[in-house]
């Protein structure tokens, strides 16, 4: 038996145990940072409205998430009694874990990935993607008029936007001629891919503000016309799932945003003291600049209507990056 272990079972534990702690060295992190990008966007907002933001619980309020969180640990999780029980509690982990298996192709240095796949973008595309089911089954499962019309309305709003963004990367593709996300990162060595593209750049950034269910596109959550949406009927761990899904997203749109454009872990100027910077801090500045912007336009700008929202994706973001795709493949294909 002992020589059947060492012979076996030895070599994959000992394949598998430096993935493990790969992926437990982004995700832990990631958990705390999800947890304290809540306090950031309350504070931001705060300061913004000239008002002070949580500031009671802990020095200047840094233990305000852990209250959130151990808040949300003890109360009851309240299940609708017609409701399908157990696709209303898969639900929220199928969102929560789909925002999470994404960080395994994002590269934190040239060195540093969990998986190095050659079609990491498609990957990204696909697991983005898959979180529109988590969605849907919770507002179907919980057998509630508001919360089916509220997820109806959040799959069509995040099909509409993955059109546009598909096509912003397939240009992005274009440039760096690889799906591999190091290779994109490292075609920017001479220029990022901001200074070209900075119109397909907007266009992701508002893009990947519908694709998060986020502000001025949090149509999902329009308390004033569906009773919060999709998870109105949640409550307890199962509501803080969803949250800390869409927290998490936006995490993972900013670093996808800053390895497609803003050079990744590449530092912004080339002098000694820069490069001597890990590149991993320049990928969490990127991404922390980014979420700031997210958090800003939440602040800043009114909600939408429904109808707005199809019309820019459908009629003004899809003929933009068409039209892009078409322009860059045409001018790579002359310039070869």
């Amino acid at each position: 038996m002992i020589e059947f272990f060492n012979s076996q079972i030895w070599p994959i534990i000992m394949l598998i145990l430096p993935i493990i702690g790969k992926i437990l060295l982004i995700i832990l992190p990631l958990l705390g940072a999800v947890a304290y990008l809540t306090l950031m966007e309350r504070k931001v907002i705060a300061s913004m409205q000239l008002r002070k933001g949580p500031s009671v619980v802990g020095p200047f309020g840094l233990l305000q998430p852990l209250a959130d969180g151990l808040k949300l640990m003890l109360k009851e999780v309240i299940i609708p009694s017609e409701s399908n029980k157990i696709l209303f509690l898969v639900a929220p982990i199928i969102t929560f874990v789909l925002a999470l298996i994404g960080w395994a192709v994002i590269p934190f240095s040239e060195n540093f990935v969990v998986a190095n796949l050659n079609v990491g973008v498609t990957y990204l595309l696909a697991s983005s993607s898959l979180g529109v089911y988590g969605i849907i089954i919770s507002g179907w499962a919980s057998n509630s008029k508001y919360a089916f019309l509220g997820a109806i309305r959040s799959s069509a709003q995040m099909i509409s936007y993955e059109v546009s963004i598909g096509l912003i990367i397939i240009s992005v593709a274009l440039c760096a001629g690889s799906l591999n996300l190091s290779e994109i990162v490292l075609a920017q060595k001479n220029h990022w891919f901001v200074l070209p593209m900075l119109p397909m750049f907007l266009l992701f950034f508002i893009s990947a503000l519908a694709e998060t269910n986020r502000h001025p596109f949090d149509l999902p959550e329009a308390e004033s016309e569906l009773v919060a949406g999709y998870n109105v009927e949640y409550s307890s761990m199962p509501f803080s799932m969803f949250f800390l899904g869409e927290y998490a997203n936006m995490i993972l749109i900013s670093a996808f945003a800053s390895i497609l454009f803003l050079g990744g872990w590449l530092s912004p100027f080339d002098c000694a003291f820069c490069n001597a910077i890990p590149g991993f801090i320049w990928l969490c500045l990127k991404i922390l600049i980014l979420l700031f912007c997210f958090i800003w336009v939440r602040a800043t700008l009114p909600r939408y209507r429904y109808d707005q929202l199809m019309r820019l994706g459908w009629k003004v973001f899809l003929p933009l990056s068409l039209l892009w795709v078409v322009g860059t493949a045409s001018f790579i294909v002359f310039i070869q």
